[in-house]
């Protein structure tokens, strides 16, 4: 079996993680790399009613169901494909549909809070950290959750001081000591993402697992 790398990629709400999921990918050979989503695998919380789910707190490391993470990423470092869910924003609740993954060389996880569970940073090989400030984030957040998410500009700023930012500074930002890499900028950080995949490279070619370094 081939080697493959886990890259994990953690950071704060709408600090940019994707963006950097990005151009990685657009790095290396897109048809190598298998991108799955935190944000996918919320808990099922369709029993439930409406009102009852819009006031769960979605940024707790209990919102996410860990075990089926594991699980897909286990089995896309075997080589095999998954069904990764498809959450539905608007009501809180997962689709009914789901998206074919195939594994790839490079296997990369993105979310809030992947570098704050242990069983998830026992899989990964790279483990990045997306650093942004606070209102840069609030900024974008707010933008994406009411352009593409059809919320409203009350309901994002009430959740982002119950629950948003609480969690944070309880959970998001300690996972930031855990990084291999903690990258400014996000994606715009150019110096960054040619150094982690070269590092990619040579891991895949058999060397050693990456120390701890910060990019600035």
């Amino acid at each position: 079996m081939s080697r493959r790398v886990v890259i994990g990629i953690a950071g704060g709400t709408a600090s940019g993680k994707t963006l950097v999921a990005e151009r990685l990918m657009d790095a290396l050979e897109p048809r190598g790399v298998a991108m799955i989503k935190q944000d996918s695998y919320y808990r099922d919380l369709s029993g439930m009613t409406s009102e009852q789910r819009a006031q769960q707190n979605f940024d707790h490391p209990d919102a996410f169901d860990i075990a089926q993470i594991v699980e897909h990423i286990e089995a896309l470092v075997r080589g095999e494909s998954i069904e990764e869910p498809i959450y539905d924003f608007t009501r809180h609740m997962p689709s009914p549909h789901t998206r074919t993954i195939e594994a790839g060389r490079v296997i990369v996880l993105e979310g809030i809070l992947v570098l704050a569970e242990p069983k998830l940073r026992d899989l990964m090989d790279i483990k990045l950290f997306v650093d942004a400030d606070p209102d840069i984030r609030l900024v974008r957040r707010l933008r994406r959750d009411v352009e593409e998410r059809g919320r409203t500009v009350r309901s994002v700023l009430e959740q982002y001081e119950s629950s948003v930012r609480p969690m944070h500074l309880q959970f998001i930002e300690p996972s930031k000591r855990y990084a291999d890499v903690i990258i400014p900028e996000g994606g715009h950080n150019h110096v960054a993402i040619d150094l982690i995949r070269t590092k990619i490279a040579s891991i895949l070619l058999g060397a050693s697992s990456p120390g701890k370094e910060s990019v600035t």
